[in-house]
């Protein structure tokens, strides 16, 4: 995220112009001066995934089970919580979409009141978490039909994608839509079976359903051969094997005794699945596509997109060009922003790689 104050004269100086995508900004790294590297994360380090579903198939609650056990997020002690007012959404504070849930605020990245009130995820939002020594940015997707242009938008900015299915509905019309967007840019998904603690859950059935839609939509060997996990986004575990019943019945978490279920296996598989973004080059000149335009009073117009190539700080000289490559405007970075849970981190400098 960069924010970006036009100007009218060119500027020179030590950059050069290069052509890119649509809505794409260039410049390129000065050659007279050195970018502080202590402040860009490592290529390797990087991961970028997006959560995709069907509505209601609990995208937000899995981000929200994600920023809790990475420690992004805080719980509320008792005092912040009687101090905590609840949106007009909240039913009361013992349920998955309440305000406030074991201390946690609940579905944090649904900000406007439009999605709160609703109830689903409208815009696509990005955020980051550390994990291991990685940094996972996370990106959350509606998953109603009628905001799919905002799915297509963001898999720009992703190498992996997670599909979060259903254990009972299993695959429905927006996870069509929305998993061939991904495999028709190459992507390999990871799967994860949620809400598979309720007794009405056939995984095996959705495992079998899942695997058709994959074949219907024209998969390759390598993207129809994907990892699947089960998990139960509102009770904040997830496993590679399905839940085995308790004497009560309830399917409960296949763990030892001495393990505390979690959203550990998860994280893992994302760093092991999805791939860094290696392929992307921090030597070339700067560019990067942008994907939303959002304003701050005080910064001014904020760009969100992931850096394609070369590295970017502040003070330097862009170019707007058009879908021709031809220069449509100009400007210069006067803050770059990166996301760490709700919060904006303010940064000197980013690499290709980096959103």
């Amino acid at each position: 995220m960069l924010a970006f104050i036009p100007r009218t004269r060119p500027w020179l100086g030590c950059l050069r112009s290069m052509r890119a995508g649509a809505r794409g900004f260039s410049s390129t790294v000065r050659v007279c001066s050195d970018v502080v590297q202590e402040t860009l994360v490592p290529r390797e380090k990087i991961r970028n995934i997006a959560i995709i579903a069907h509505v209601d198939h609990g995208k937000t609650t899995l981000v929200d089970q994600l920023l809790r056990q990475s420690g992004t997020i805080k719980q509320l002690s008792a005092t912040e919580q009687a101090l905590f007012t609840p949106t007009s959404s909240a039913a009361s504070n013992i349920t998955a979409d309440s305000a406030i849930d074991n201390g946690f605020i609940t579905r944090v990245m649904d900000s406007n009141d439009l999605e709160r009130e609703r109830g689903i995820t409208i815009l696509s939002k990005c955020t980051s978490i550390i994990y291991n020594g990685n940094l996972i940015n996370i990106v959350d997707t509606p998953g109603h039909a009628d905001f799919g242009g905002e799915v297509e938008r963001v898999l720009s900015m992703v190498d992996g994608v997670a599909l979060v299915v259903d254990a009972t509905e299993g695959p429905m019309t927006q996870t069509r839509f929305v998993l061939s967007k991904a495999l028709s840019r190459g992507l390999r998904p990871l799967v994860v079976l949620n809400k598979a603690d309720r007794p009405t859950a056939r995984p095996a059935q959705v495992e079998s359903d899942l695997f058709d839609l994959f074949a219907i939509l024209g998969a390759t060997d390598e993207q129809a051969d994907y990892p699947l996990l089960y998990a139960s986004a509102k009770q904040g575990w997830a496993q590679p094997t399905p839940p085995t019943p308790s004497p009560s019945g309830d399917l409960v978490p296949s763990t030892s005794p001495t393990a505390t279920p979690s959203m550990a296996p998860l994280f893992d598989l994302i760093l092991t699945h999805v791939p860094p973004p290696m392929h992307l080059d921090r030597t070339r000149p700067f560019s990067m596509l942008t994907v939303q335009i959002e304003s701050d009073p005080y910064v001014g117009m904020l760009y969100v997109g992931r850096i394609h190539s070369g590295i970017l700080r502040v003070g330097d000289v862009l170019w707007a060009l058009d879908a021709e490559g031809q220069k449509v405007g100009e400007g210069k970075v006067k803050k770059i922003f990166a996301r760490k849970g709700l919060e904006r981190i303010e940064k000197d400098a980013a690499g290709a790689g980096e959103i």
